[in-house]
């Protein structure tokens, strides 16, 4: 099993630092075909980031201390992924809090 998590971890890295560089491709060069956020949006992040959760999870739950069986190591990837999958979901790229903040300032007196 710790080949399947690694292959999956390597797949999932490489598909999150290719989905970062498209993206920045794509907003500097107002390209929006390029832009996984648009033609992926939350489903394609939760797939990739369920991908390195999967992977990360795995790998440390195989490493373990407590030699954990693979039944349990498997369960805690899924659970691993699940939870990854869910944050990214739930986080909201759109705004930029401290940009939002920084422009209800008023100016001192």
């Amino acid at each position: 099993m710790v080949k399947v998590y690694a292959v999956v971890l390597v797949l999932g890295i490489t598909l999150l630092i290719g989905w970062i560089f498209s993206h920045a491709f794509a907003q500097n060069s107002s390209a929006d075909r390029f832009d996984p956020e648009r033609r992926f949006g939350v489903p394609g992040r939760r797939v990739v980031a369920a991908m390195v959760g999967f992977g990360m999870a795995g790998m440390s739950a195989e490493f373990s201390p407590r030699d954990l069986s693979w039944p349990i190591a498997l369960a805690l990837a899924l659970i691993g992924s699940g939870a990854l999958a869910w944050y990214v979901g739930w986080v909201d790229t759109g705004t930029d809090a401290d940009s939002e903040s920084d422009a209800t300032i008023a100016p001192a007196d």
